[in-house]
């Protein structure tokens, strides 16, 4: 078991990221949240000592999970969790979604996603770097979102 925060406190540290770096009554900024999210995603937690335990995905796409169409950019921790004898039973995710009003930017980026696994041995800032590089990023970047949503879910 690697120490460090109690992944049923993720959820609370991450909206408490977010909020530190945002002004009262500002609305949520792409930039500001990614910046959030990236210290969440230095914090340890006490996670099995397994492959792929503890895990950063980047997504983004168009999707109506919920009502109209809405660009999403989904940015999730997620933590593997191991039952008793110590073998995998399930995981839990904790996302950050940013949703945008579609326009023709935005559809034009379609859908991309990119994992990074705390054990892999790959740099955290290169791989931040790499996708702040992808020219998405030019679009994304600068966007202030319609919507935000922090939440865990087990998977």
């Amino acid at each position: 078991m690697r120490t460090g925060a109690a992944i049923d406190g993720a959820e609370e540290l991450l909206a408490g990221e977010l909020r530190s770096g945002r002004r009262a009554g500002a609305r949520p900024d792409t930039e500001g949240a990614w910046r959030a999210f990236l210290r969440f995603a230095r914090r340890p937690f006490d996670v099995p000592d397994a492959p792929d335990a503890d895990g950063l995905l980047f997504q983004y796409g168009t999707h109506a999970f919920d009502g109209p169409p809405m660009f999403t950019l989904d940015l999730t921790r997620q933590f593997g969790i191991c039952d008793d004898d110590g073998d995998h039973d399930h995981f839990v995710q904790v996302h950050c979604e940013l949703r945008y009003a579609p326009g023709p930017a935005l559809d034009a980026l379609g859908s991309f996603g990119s994992w990074f696994f705390h054990d892999s041995g790959d740099d955290l800032d290169s791989w931040a770097r790499a996708l702040t590089e992808r020219p998405a990023w030019a679009v994304l970047g600068g966007l202030e979102a319609a919507g935000i949503r922090v939440y865990a879910e087990q998977v």
